[in-house]
């Protein structure tokens, strides 16, 4: 396993404007070229987190998959990020809040988001999804989840008895967001409990700025590692930065302390 390069692109994403959107993050994301590995985009970095937004979504064959295929070659990156998608899936059809993950080779993979933010009332308009995502890329095993999801550890956890050397099904999670500034203490303590529970490294990406709904957003983007302080944290401006994670740190914490040989066994339903 190699150490990973990921890039945090905290964007203020501009209301029901896919192509709007597209323009906007592309000319954010164009000078990482050869210099990083993961570029990280908000959740519904389309159109903001907008119950109306479901009459605009996308299908797999849209403008927006492509324009992702386009970015990560170019790159020569994974390019990933949240968009509002109409599918189906093994919990049925609908429009779903679906986490792309998009290689320079073309491929994608997808993460449902599962945990649907009542608050908002998410749930009487888009589809849970059901399944956890794990990919892998450049030797790291990686877990992609959305927003509201950050709040529920027991689907965030990292499973031990896996065949790899060290047990664990992930080396890194993360979070993509539409976190609003009045919850911002609850996002900046939860980033650091999963990476400490977890024994990994942690990136959460949110978005900055005013959207349509008048909810405000902060930022405080962060890199954390697994003994839960940031590598790196953003404020609550438009910006970009990168952050390289350590392999051997990961290693040798795991070895050190190896707190996953006394966890929980369980499934989940």
């Amino acid at each position: 396993m190699q150490d990973l390069r990921i890039s945090l692109v905290q964007g203020a994403t501009r209301w029901h404007d896919p192509a709007g959107n597209r323009d906007y993050y592309g000319q954010l994301i164009a000078p990482l070229h050869g210099l990083t590995d993961v570029v990280l985009l908000p959740e519904t970095f389309t159109s903001g987190f907008s119950n109306d937004a479901i009459g605009q979504a996308e299908t797999m064959d849209g403008p927006t998959v492509e324009w992702m295929r386009m970015q990560s070659a170019a790159l020569a990156a994974v390019v990933t990020g949240s968009v509002q998608l109409r599918a189906e899936s093994a919990s049925g059809a609908g429009v779903f809040n679906r986490m792309l993950w998009v290689t320079p080779d073309g491929e994608v993979s997808h993460y449902d988001k599962r945990h649907l933010f009542r608050y908002a009332r998410e749930h009487e308009r888009y589809a849970a999804g059901r399944e956890r995502l794990v990919v892998e890329w450049k030797g790291w095993r990686i877990n992609p989840l959305v927003c509201y999801d950050l709040r529920f550890p027991v689907f965030a956890r990292n499973r031990y008895g896996v065949e790899r050397e060290d047990g664990l099904d992930f080396d890194l999670q993360l979070y993509v967001a539409n976190w609003p500034s009045a919850r911002a203490y609850a996002w900046k303590t939860l980033l650091r409990a999963r990476a400490i529970e977890n024994l990994c490294f942690v990136a959460g990406l949110n978005r900055v700025g005013t959207d349509g709904n008048g909810l405000h957003y902060a930022g405080d983007s962060a890199v954390i590692d697994f003994l839960g302080h940031p590598l790196s944290e953003c404020s609550d401006e438009e910006v970009v930065v990168t952050t390289t994670l350590l392999a051997a740190e990961l290693a040798a914490h795991r070895e050190r302390f190896p707190a996953m040989l006394d966890g929980d066994r369980f499934t989940l339903e």
